[in-house]
């Protein structure tokens, strides 16, 4: 009996190698997953992601200059990826938009591409806000300022004076050490729009030189003094591979309000996209973290320029 177990044994043995190895039927074959796909498209699940699909797609939105706000970044379009969707949902086995995987579709026109112009803002449906901390006083309140920022795990944009730096060196690189963005704001402090064109470039170009020193990083940002500016300022930036940015959002910290006289002023203006201009003064140095939990509840991000001004949602 054993004998015979023997050979039948090698006979199944023999039948399984030749159904492995025939075209015609191959248990490694991608059958099992052809059926689940089949499965899967019959959920009434995924016909139901499928037919959502178009409430949820929003298409990209091409950088533009708007008449009175400027050059206005674009904004990545989405497209719903069905299976991943459906992966992400199929264990509770009911819709849920908010685990929607999406496809980013990116603009045609993005703010590169534009001529010079100066920016106001972000794109006006983002839920960010951005801090400009335009620096050339105010030394003694960077590094509480700088505490507060790291202890909420925010980045801001520092906006460095030229002439400030060379004086501070140790608090720029402070400023980029900690991951914050320096950009420009012209060496002494001069009106931008009252100088002469070589001027302009000076003021910009030698400020430039003095931050890459310090930091080994070129900045790609400009904040005029006091927001003065005029087209010339503007294009002269641009020439430098920069664009110059101003403020939606005014702290108005160096006339020394209170902090809620502060917190007030920024709460009844933010809007999504805002800048939000600041300097190292008293009541910021005081103020920051309450301004910062605020801007917070209200449901907004905190970003550097760089990150208000990409395509991202």
């Amino acid at each position: 009996m054993k004998k015979f177990r023997k050979y039948i044994n090698l006979f199944i043995f023999m039948i399984l190698v030749i159904l492995t190895f025939n075209s015609q039927y191959n248990p490694f074959k991608m059958g099992d997953v052809a059926i689940f796909s089949q499965s899967k498209k019959e959920d009434p699940l995924y016909q139901e992601i499928l037919d959502k699909q178009l409430e949820y797609q929003e298409d990209a939105e091409n950088a533009y200059i708007d008449d009175v706000w400027k050059k206005t970044p674009g904004r990545n379009g989405r497209v719903v990826n069905v299976d991943k969707s459906y992966d992400k949902m199929k264990e509770a086995g009911t819709f849920d938009g908010s685990l929607l995987v999406y496809e980013k579709i990116e603009p045609e026109v993005s703010l590169s591409d534009l001529p010079a112009s100066p920016i106001y803002r972000g794109h006006p449906k983002k839920e960010m806000v951005a801090l400009m901390i335009n620096v050339s006083w105010g030394t003694e309140h960077i590094p509480t300022m700088l505490k507060t920022l790291q202890e909420n795990k925010v980045k801001a944009t520092f906006f460095i004076e030229g002439k400030w730096a060379k004086e501070n060196s140790e608090l720029v690189k402070m400023i980029d050490e900690q991951g914050h963005i320096i950009g420009n704001h012209a060496y002494n402090h001069p009106d931008m729009a009252r100088i002469s064109n070589q001027n302009i470039v000076d003021q910009i170009a030698q400020t430039n030189e003095i931050l890459e020193a310090i930091t080994g990083k070129t900045p790609k940002w400009f904040a005029p003094p006091s927001g003065s500016f005029n087209d010339q300022v503007v294009q002269s930036a641009y020439n430098l591979n920069m664009e110059t940015i101003l403020w939606t959002v005014d702290t108005i910290d160096w006339k020394n309000p209170s902090v809620s006289v502060m917190i007030n002023r920024v709460n009844s203006k933010l809007h999504p996209g805002a800048t939000i201009l600041m300097h190292p003064t008293p009541v910021m140095a005081e103020g920051l973290d309450l301004l910062i939990k605020t801007i917070k509840e209200n449901e907004y991000r905190i970003g550097t320029i760089d990150k208000l001004l990409n395509n991202d949602r």
